[in-house]
């Protein structure tokens, strides 16, 4: 026992005075990696105790090459081709799951300032009309107005605000629908020009009290897999945003088509452009962007909460399409893909 033990006193000064300068040096290199990626970090943390215990034993057997030295180079080398895959393997996959739990993170802290936003927004877009309504119902209740006219243009007054908050309580209720993933398609075969239809004749009185111009060009309209009520839903907010923000003698247009396994709709209107750095946000929640995009008449309809095209997004993305928005001429295009019905 004395015999070993005098003998491991005897090589241990060799081995760290052997095997210490590799693992400084590869701490060194690790340092230096820390940056790079975590697959590449993963194969150094595991070469570096393989390569310091072969020099240890190297320095040990006093470079002399017998059966043992070779027996452990081999071992070491056997060990290295096993671990140095599953090294560069299991760093690819952290680095993957950090990158997912980043971009978690990123989404989670995005739909938090989302729905504080719309709350912010709806708080105030709540208290307008509930004002008005209320200061409108007290004149009415303490006698303020006899008149039959006065008294019906009151009744209007409120009728009109009222048709406002249920407008916005249907958004809300829509868009709680589609974040909580609680929205139903029943899918089948939808003519686009039967939505597009209804869509303006729903939206064309809006447009001739602006003084917009709304017209569907001509051409061929395709038939799309999707779910009628919902698609007449997002052409309708489509267009609601388009006369919102088209001013007086403006024109929107729409237009659909087929490309490829694809049908598209388009949207135009005159609004005079998006600032570049807002194309990407005008599908948020109670995003609504500058001022100078929204004309200084006043349009006849109310303000929205900046639900209509976050409402759309989520209603096309339900229906396995894309939805983007661009700069198109002296206004904005807005277009839809969807997947086309498939032909019997």
């Amino acid at each position: 026992m004395s015999a070993v033990l005098t003998e491991v006193l005897h090589v241990t000064p060799y081995a760290v005075a052997f095997s210490l300068p590799v693992a400084v040096v590869g701490a060194l290199l690790l340092n230096r990696l820390r940056k790079r990626s975590l697959a590449t970090a993963m194969t150094v943390l595991v070469l570096v105790p393989l390569v310091a215990t072969f020099v240890g034993v190297l320095g040990v057997s006093g470079f002399m090459f017998t059966p043992m030295l070779t027996t452990t180079l081999l071992v070491c080398l056997l060990v290295a081709v096993v671990t140095v895959p599953a090294a560069v393997l299991l760093g690819r996959s952290i680095a993957r799951r950090s990158v997912w739990e980043r971009e978690a993170r990123a989404r989670e802290r995005a739909a938090e300032s989302s729905r504080r936003e719309l709350v912010a927004w709806i708080s105030h877009d709540l208290r307008t009309p509930l004002a008005g309504i209320r200061a409108m119902a007290e004149a009415l209740a303490d006698g303020v107005v006899g008149e039959p006219t006065e008294v019906a243009d009151y009744a209007g007054r409120i009728s009109v605000e009222t048709k406002r908050l249920s407008c916005m309580v249907d958004d809300l209720f829509e868009l709680s629908r589609i974040t909580m993933g609680a929205l139903r398609l029943t899918l089948s075969a939808v003519p686009l020009h039967d939505v597009v239809n209804e869509a303006v004749s729903a939206e064309a009185q809006v447009a001739r009290s602006k003084g917009v111009r709304l017209q569907a060009e001509a051409g061929t309209w395709p038939v799309v897999r999707g779910s009628d009520p919902e698609l007449a839903r997002v052409v309708r907010n489509l267009l609601a945003n388009a006369i919102r923000h088209t001013p007086q003698d403006g024109t929107v247009a729409v237009a659909a088509g087929a490309d490829g396994d694809e049908a598209w709709l388009r949207v135009d209107d005159g609004c005079g452009g998006i600032p570049e750095h807002e194309l990407t946000r005008v599908f948020d929640v109670a995003f609504r962007g500058t001022t100078s995009r929204t004309p200084e008449q006043q349009d006849a309809r109310p303000p929205g909460a900046g639900l209509g095209l976050a409402i759309a997004r989520g209603l096309v993305e339900a229906h396995r399409g894309r939805i983007e928005a661009q700069n198109h001429g002296s206004g904005c295009r807005f277009e839809v893909r969807l997947p086309l019905a498939a032909s019997r």
